[in-house]
């Protein structure tokens, strides 16, 4: 991923994602079934049919529809230095309203300027961290994913499940980069791996940890970096249903 902004909070901008719904081509993806039956419908089984559409809805993407509104702030405490930008988003009608820096400023996401647009990759950068499970069905920038069921995960060495994704190199805010999830069998996200424009060696390097369930919409809300005094963490999640 592109460094948009500079990285005194190196990784406050390390994951942006690209925009909406996804069309996913998917490589040594047998169809799966997410492992726990009360996960997801008897209707919604069917749907599943990649290793990426099982994450989503291990993570509650069958509750989505319903979701008005999403507050969240977004937190990043790197040795003695803390930062934090606050978020409202209404899905249905795309309008965003941020806060930080001290200010507040609202815009609609179909509807970007020159302010609203930097705005904007922030929005999309916080909004990944926090629902990256869900992006894996949303991303309208296609990208190519590749299933392994061994592999060692980076930070606790234990042999989990790992998908990794690469983005086209064209569309978004940061074509060309790649992701690497593991998971277990639940298809919960424990560690990702994010490399800048695919390369081989891992720009960052998290946990996926302190899972809170909002009504089946599960989010992990602290993410720690492998190396160094750095933990990104959301506080003040509010999710608003009809």
């Amino acid at each position: 991923m592109k460094n948009i902004f500079v990285l005194a909070l190196l990784s406050l901008f390390l994951f942006s994602c690209k925009t909406e719904v996804k069309k996913e081509n998917s490589y040594d993806d047998d169809d799966i079934e997410v492992r726990d039956p009360e996960l997801v419908k008897e209707s919604d089984k069917a749907k599943i049919l990649t290793t990426a559409q099982a994450i989503a809805y291990a993570n509650g993407l069958q509750k989505w529809d319903k979701v008005k509104e999403l507050k969240f702030t977004f937190n990043i405490d790197r040795d003695s230095s803390h930062y934090e930008r606050s978020w409202s988003w209404k899905p249905k009608n795309d309008m965003v309203t941020a806060t930080f820096s001290e200010n507040t400023y609202s815009y609609k996401r179909t509807d970007l300027d020159s302010m609203s647009l930097r705005a904007d990759q922030k929005f999309v950068n916080d909004k990944y961290w926090l629902l990256a499970p869900y992006n894996l069905v949303w991303d309208t920038a296609s990208f190519t994913s590749k299933h392994q069921v061994k592999a060692t995960a980076p930070i606790s060495n234990t042999t989990m499940q790992k998908l990794t994704i690469v983005y086209n190199d064209k569309g978004g805010y940061t074509p060309g980069d790649a992701y690497d999830f593991y998971f277990e069998g639940d298809f919960i996200i424990k560690e990702w791996v994010f490399r800048e424009g695919n390369k081989s060696e891992p720009s960052l390097i998290t946990s996926w940890e302190d899972y809170e369930d909002f009504d089946g919409i599960k989010i992990a809300k602290t993410h720690i970096r492998k190396e160094g005094n750095w933990t990104l963490y959301f506080t003040g999640i509010d999710i608003i249903t009809e």
